[in-house]
């Protein structure tokens, strides 16, 4: 994954930019398997020291935070952060899974995923949920360092000054040995 899928996905010690916000800064990266709508898998283990920025959403929260998304765009054009970071972009389809609602949704998000030139990974029993300690029913953004611990975390709409502590946290980075 590169860092201009962040731009166009649904789906250093800063902190936290909400005070609800889950996770909380200092946390760990959580080593799990998730699987996108293809059932191909990925280890988050793999990550390695990259930083990992996680966009966890539901259909409903998915048009929260498309100036964040606008925003990475810009950051994105160009190969300077090619493969120097990672994205994971998340779908909450708990509500979908069961025939034939499954099949339709599977589809629905390979088209988003194929639009997006990324992989969607999908959330169908609320596991990726209860591991990554997001809240449902709104945006969840995060940024994992380097070192593996979360730097930011925010749920709900982003306000343009998180948007841009986000983004000078990645650069941060993105540019760090």
């Amino acid at each position: 994954m590169t860092i201009r899928a962040l731009a166009i996905t649904v789906a250093s010690v800063g902190v936290a930019a909400s005070a609800q916000a889950s996770p909380k800064v200092g946390v760990a990266r959580p080593n799990i398997v998730v699987s996108d709508a293809w059932e191909r898998t990925f280890d988050l283990s793999t990550v390695g020291s990259r930083p990992l920025l996680v966009l966890y959403e539901d259909k409903d929260s998915a048009t929260q935070n498309k100036a964040l998304k606008d925003d990475l765009a810009l950051v994105a054009k160009g190969d300077a952060y090619k493969d120097k970071a990672v994205l994971l972009a998340f779908a909450d389809v708990t509500g979908w899974n069961y025939w034939p609602a499954r099949g339709y949704v599977k589809d629905a998000i390979k088209e988003e995923s194929r639009k997006a030139n990324t992989p969607i990974f999908c959330d169908w029993d609320g596991s990726v949920q209860r591991s990554l300690a997001v809240k449902r029913g709104m945006s969840n953004v995060f940024l994992y360092s380097r070192e593996g611990k979360v730097i930011f975390s925010y749920e709900g709409a982003m306000p343009e000054a998180s948007r841009k502590e986000l983004l000078e946290l990645l650069r941060q980075q993105l540019s760090s040995p």
